[in-house]
């Protein structure tokens, strides 16, 4: 257990177990549904600007981290997926 100078739990270690707790006694959905008033609360209090740009911001970390073989793959998927559906 890591512990801060005064000998208390450190947040991390705190935030850890609250999380477990919480992952014991809940399931899917309600992940699910806090997912959801979490997204909604998001919509209603940005505009589309925000989403553009931590859409940006995604695809270049995506890019700096993943090599060319990466999309290629993702677009084979892609296509199969479309290619299904028709």
């Amino acid at each position: 257990m890591a512990h801060n100078q005064n000998g208390r739990m450190s947040r991390e270690e705190a935030g850890r177990m609250g999380g477990e707790a919480t992952a014991r006694n809940h399931d899917k959905e309600f992940y699910q549904e806090i997912g959801r008033k979490g997204g909604e609360a998001t919509a209603d209090s940005h505009d589309k600007e925000f989403y553009q740009e931590i859409g940006e911001k995604g695809g270049e970390a995506t890019a700096k981290s993943h090599g060319k073989e990466f999309y290629q793959e993702i677009g084979r998927k892609g296509g199969e997926s479309r290619g299904d559906d028709r």
